[in-house]
């Protein structure tokens, strides 16, 4: 598709996410057992045929380069064109602090947007778990002859958001701001399809401006200018984590078979980073119910309810219900755990009890020793 071109944001730490992203973008968190948050944004420009993708970064940015590399996984490693990771080219005016909107992060890397070989940009949001059919984004994107397509569910999100209110010809009629919760209309996972040629108007003008937010600044001008927004709904499950509650509900979300089924359509294979491992060992005591368990790790405890990444030790005695257990994390004999988050490499001594909620779950931060 080489009127097409892929724009990623994975500059977001998102605060909200805590001890989680310390040291990471919420675009590079681990995610059902295997995979990481961007693996679906770029699955989705890899399954859509869009090959040539840049990913907008900022800072703690090591995780998410040493998962990408140079997107050969994505069939984006390529000698001309394919994946770029952007950070914000040396300019010292977007050193300072985070990104304070879509926008800046554009205009910080204004120089490759406006040497794109193509007719339209795709933008996504790397922290967004969906399988997107960008595919049937862009048919009805042509289809309609709209400048912009705005990509929405009609999922409620759990954090403030932009709604699209469409007239029953599919485009928008009028957009609200800073939703908590359902209301009119469909709510924006904030990807986009648009011309190139107007993103660079709206890139400039907010510049001139001083203004940083597309959905505010941009977006609502265009609207109020006459301009036409074309509204597809995403029907399949769509999440962007936005808190640790979110994250924590999403993955739990995952082993439910009918979420599965929509993340991972056998038409639209996710892929990530490659990486070959031994089966999994099951003790003669192991009990597993319920849970992912991604290859290379002993199992020799209760897992029930949860998802474990590749390389943990779980010791005799040790009972998890309801967990996240990252790569190379160790937990050791008779110990409880619930509602708890194991960030990678962490340790758990014998006969610990921790016990979280959904709501409120425990994080053990990377490389800690509880």
């Amino acid at each position: 598709m080489s009127d097409f071109h892929g724009i990623i944001f994975a500059y977001g730490s998102v605060k909200q996410l805590g001890e989680l992203v310390n040291s990471r973008t919420a675009a590079s968190l681990p995610f059902c057992g295997r995979y990481r948050l961007i693996d679906f944004a770029l699955s989705s420009m890899m399954n859509a045929g869009i090959l040539d993708v840049g990913v907008i970064m900022q800072r703690d940015y090591q995780s998410l380069l040493d998962h990408i590399g140079s997107g050969k996984d994505w069939d984006m490693g390529r000698r001309i064109g394919g994946l770029r990771l952007l950070p914000p080219f040396g300019l010292p005016e977007y050193h300072k602090g985070d990104y304070t909107g879509t926008i800046e992060a554009l205009n910080a890397v204004s120089t490759y947007v406006r040497e794109a070989h193509a007719k339209y940009i795709v933008l996504l949001q790397g922290n967004t778990a969906a399988n997107i059919d960008l595919k049937a984004v862009i048919r009805q994107h042509l289809d309609t002859g709209a400048e912009i397509t705005a990509i929405c569910t009609e999922q409620t999100p759990d954090y403030r958001h932009h709604r699209y209110v469409a007239d029953a010809d599919g485009f928008a009629r009028s957009m609200i701001f800073n939703q908590t919760g359902d209301g009119d209309g469909v709510a924006s996972l904030e990807g986009y399809i648009i011309s190139k040629e107007l993103l660079i108007g709206m890139m400039d003008a907010c510049a001139a401006s001083n203004h940083y937010h597309f959905h505010r600044d941009a977006i609502a001008d265009y609207l109020a200018a006459g301009g036409k927004v074309g509204v597809y709904v995403h029907r399949g499950y769509a999440k962007r984590i936005m808190s640790l509650e979110t994250y924590f509900k999403s993955s739990m979300d995952a082993l439910k078979p009918e979420c599965r089924a929509e993340l991972f359509p056998a038409e639209r294979p996710v892929r990530t980073k490659s990486r070959e491992d031994v089966s999994t060992y099951y003790g003669e005591k192991a009990f597993v119910r319920n849970s992912l368990v991604a290859d290379g790790c002993i199992i020799e405890g209760e897992v029930t309810n949860s998802i474990v990444f590749s390389d943990v030790r779980i010791a005799k005695g040790a009972k998890l219900n309801n967990c996240i257990v990252m790569r190379g994390s160790e937990i050791g004999e008779n110990v409880i755990l619930s509602a708890v988050i194991a960030d990678k490499y962490s340790t758990v001594a014998p006969y610990q009890t921790l016990v979280g909620s959904q709501k409120l779950p425990i994080v053990i931060p990377k490389n800690s020793n509880i």
